[in-house]
């Protein structure tokens, strides 16, 4: 990386000629990241101290040998720690990358021994307006990821959007000009005492509100009740830094840096000469970096904000529920200082073969009462009437 001539962050453009390439790579395979590949009891722990998540299944030996999958399992996230799926790490060099949301599709429970691999590939590239940036375009990709015996675990379909970082920064200083916060909003929640309280009281309470071993029944569920919610936060910079942890997303330091820095010079930058080289991806840590991006703040990972909300799922389902589907869209930046809380309600149940199916509503809501990540879930459950089916694998 050349001292002198490196910007203070890559400044790619949207042309006809970049975006004509990134045509091109629609139905390509991409090469994948590589971070965590093998589940071991360590990793397992790790990820779920990293999303918060108390759940015994996925992190207590003794407690998991006495359960149907005999031992422990992964949170059916876990496969974040391998690769990303949909981040924006191709075509449109220097072009900054938000991430837009997963849809998630499990087939089989990862347990302690197993390899990850996958796969993904490009599937549609989408030039749009935007109100952050005037100018987006939006790519999806399809990621399958599998076991050591070649047996399919999970699909996930994933979208990012792209802006001219030079576009999202002349945003951000038209709104301060206003003397306007970037997404019209303060950086910081000033919290009454009363909403810390409820907020240290649901924290406090998560642990004896999951199901466990006690099995929750298709015929105990009824449309329209709500799922027990569960809050994150106020946000920190351990929370995320914990999260990176428990996804092994290490990008190295010292001359490992400078190396990947020289592999790929799109993706790193200096703030001054004479400072030391950062990752794009720093508006997640420095609320500087993120405003210029258009951010009131630093913020989460979305992938870290989606755990969120399976914790929510698999906390309600119990022990012998599996979670088939999971669809979370971002909508807001959650900055340094906010909290989430993490709803749910159950739309429908039904029959699909020999499983019994829960359709939810599920979202992410923020203390300003802003729903800054939609989604929808669908939950397997046993049945006292029919035969256990798992419906897709061990």
């Amino acid at each position: 990386m050349d001292r002198d001539q490196q910007p203070a962050e890559p400044r790619g453009r949207i042309t006809d000629e970049a975006l004509e390439k990134l045509y091109a790579l629609v139905g390509r395979e991409l090469r994948t990241e590589r971070f965590v590949r093998f589940a071991t009891p360590d990793t397992l722990r790790n990820f779920v101290n990293g999303i918060g998540d108390l759940n015994p299944l996925f992190r207590d030996p003794e407690y998991a040998t006495w359960t149907r999958w005999g031992g422990i399992v992964a949170h059916p996230c876990f496969p974040y720690a391998r690769h990303y799926p949909g981040r924006t790490r191709f075509g449109l060099p220097g072009v900054h990358g938000f991430f837009g949301g997963n849809d998630w599709r499990w087939f089989r429970q990862v347990k302690p021994g197993d390899q990850i691999a996958c796969t993904e590939r490009v599937t549609g590239v989408e030039e749009k307006s935007s109100r952050l940036s005037s100018r987006l375009v939006l790519t999806r990709t399809e990621t399958s990821y599998f076991n050591q015996r070649d047996e399919l675990v999970a699909v996930a379909e994933g979208w990012s959007t792209r802006h001219e970082r030079d576009r999202l920064k002349s945003t951000a200083d038209k709104k301060e000009d206003k003397q306007e916060q970037p997404a019209d909003r303060p950086s910081r929640h000033d919290y009454p005492e009363a909403q810390l309280d409820e907020i240290e009281h649901l924290s406090g309470a998560e642990e004896s509100g999951i199901r466990g071993g006690e099995p929750r029944y298709v015929e105990d569920v009824t449309a329209g009740e709500a799922l027990p919610a569960i809050v994150r936060g106020p946000l920190s910079h351990m929370d995320i830094t914990a999260y990176l942890i428990g996804v092994g997303r290490s990008r190295g330091s010292h001359g490992v840096l400078l190396r990947e820095a020289k592999r790929h010079p799109a993706h790193y930058f200096r703030q001054a000469r004479g400072a030391g080289v950062e990752y794009t991806g720093l508006g997640h840590m420095q609320a500087s970096t993120a405003k210029g991006l258009g951010a009131p703040g630093a913020y989460d990972y979305g992938p870290q904000r989606i755990s969120w909300l399976a914790t929510l799922l698999t906390n309600w389902m119990g022990d012998l529920g599996r979670l088939v589907r999971l669809r979370a869209e971002l909508r807001g930046f959650n900055v340094i200082g906010d909290t989430t809380w993490l709803k749910g309600t159950v739309t429908s149940t039904y029959q699909d073969g020999d499983r019994w199916l829960v359709d939810c509503e599920v979202w992410g809501e923020n203390q300003l009462g802003e729903r800054t990540m939609p989604g929808l879930a669908t939950v397997a459950l046993p049945s006292r009437t029919a035969p256990r089916r798992d419906g897709g694998g061990s």
